[in-house]
């Protein structure tokens, strides 16, 4: 069985009532965490980007400090999930400076905890990755804006 494209599915949600597209929206966020999180922002984080920024902000918080001591391999393990968080919660808000924002304050982290880049390839190359795409990302805003983010600390 084959989904309907993004264009049907539009057309058809046009079509159908309030009390029914409220159904769908319930029955959608019943079956997977994603869409459950995503109907939340869209419903309660949308019109406070900022708002969202610190909740996530805290959340990554949070998990670093959980960060395992010592031991590099549980070092990457919780990175990886911390990185996981990152990218799914950045993919909701489709807003480019909420995403840098986001990526330099976990660069940041990493830098605060201590975490050994220098002794593991792999969490250098993560760290660098992250880097590198706050890099991207800066350069796809306007000029005006790009000097609102101060890198110098990556």
């Amino acid at each position: 069985m084959e989904s309907a494209s993004i264009k049907e599915i539009r057309q058809e949600l046009k079509e159908q009532e309030s009390s029914r597209l409220q159904e769908i929206c319930q029955r959608l966020a019943r079956y997977k965490k994603e869409n459950k999180e995503l109907l939340s922002y869209l419903l309660f984080d949308f019109h406070d980007e900022n708002g969202y920024v610190n909740k996530v902000k805290e959340e990554i918080e949070n998990h670093f400090e959980d960060l395992p001591q010592g031991n590099v391999y549980y070092v990457k393990k919780s990175l990886r999930k911390i990185l996981r968080i990152v990218n799914r919660r950045v993919k909701y808000s489709e807003v480019i400076s909420t995403e840098i924002d986001v990526r330099i304050h976990f660069c940041e982290l990493v830098k605060k905890h201590r975490v050994p880049l220098q002794k593991n390839v792999v969490l250098s190359n993560m760290y660098q990755q992250q880097v590198k795409k706050i890099h991207s990302l800066i350069a796809k805003l306007d000029e005006d804006l790009q000097g609102d983010f101060d890198t110098s600390m990556l």
